[in-house]
């Protein structure tokens, strides 16, 4: 061929008519691409026995199970995010709830109130009031308030020492003459002026309503100033005169005093008289 001729492939020239028997293509024909019959046919035979059918429907069995799973992990994950969403909002309210002072309790309302509790005696039981002091007593036969709280205060300790009405007499026209039923101190006695006091004598150591003395034993300065010692010390002295109820007032006033003067208590009788029946 002239070589400036055209270039020509024949196809058909060029490739031989039948295959050489090179043994590099009778393996290039059964290679990786095309298999021989007889691996076709041990192919056939391991899909169709038992143990490799059982071993690929595990497989199969598993593979959908790990997918069902999957799916139901999602599902539970999804259901749980509102749950978690709403318990995370219900721990802030409560916790909002707690550090506020300004909350109060609403009562429930299947609840009933409570019974309100009865008092017991102990707590509806008052304190015991002070006693009132006695009233005063009106004054009567022109004495004023003083000499009649005196004589109140003998006719008292008399009833007190179941005394008779004329023991009572007695008493107090005794105080009348005295003291004229003031309780007086002595100034021969200064102790006595450190006492509850409506004047002051000097007869000796006399002193009180009745003008007792203490240096004849009749007590103790302090008491011979508290009326009410005075009036029971007199009322147990006239106890002690034999045949003092049938001796006029006078005569039993003057036994128990001994008195420079008997005479003067007889002056006092009437009046005396009128205010124990005023005071009794």
């Amino acid at each position: 061929m002239h070589p400036d001729a055209p270039f020509e492939k024949n196809p058909t020239q060029d490739r031989p008519a039948t295959r050489p028997d090179d043994p590099a293509s009778t393996e290039r024909a059964i290679g990786r691409h095309r298999a021989p019959e007889r691996q076709r046919r041990v192919g056939r035979t391991l899909l169709t026995s038992t143990p490799v059918r059982v071993a690929l429907a595990t497989g199969v069995t598993c593979c959908l199970g790990v997918a069902a799973f999957a799916g139901t992990r999602d599902d539970a994950d999804a259901a749980r995010e509102p749950v978690a969403e709403a318990l995370a909002e219900r721990a802030v309210d409560d916790d909002r709830a707690s550090r506020s002072l300004d909350r109060a309790a609403s009562p429930s309302p299947t609840l009933s109130p409570a019974p309100t509790p009865k008092p017991t005696p102990s707590a509806t039981r008052k304190a015991p009031r002070k006693p009132a002091p006695p009233p005063r007593p009106r004054p009567v036969a022109g004495l004023t308030q003083a000499q009649m709280d005196n004589a109140k205060t003998i006719v008292d300790v008399g009833v007190e020492l179941k005394m008779p009405r004329r023991a009572l007499v007695v008493a107090v026209a005794t105080a009348m003459q005295e003291s004229r039923l003031h309780n007086l101190a002595s100034d021969v006695l200064p102790e006595s002026s450190r006492y509850p006091h409506q004047g002051s004598g000097a007869d000796h150591d006399s002193v009180g309503l009745f003008q007792q003395r203490p240096s004849s034993g009749w007590g103790t300065v302090r008491e011979l100033m508290r009326p009410s010692y005075a009036a029971r010390a007199f009322y147990e002295a006239l106890r002690d005169v034999p045949g003092w109820q049938q001796m006029s007032v006078a005569g039993a006033a003057q036994a128990v005093q001994v008195s420079a003067f008997p005479d003067a208590y007889a002056q006092h009788e009437k009046l005396a008289t009128t205010v124990v029946a005023a005071l009794t």
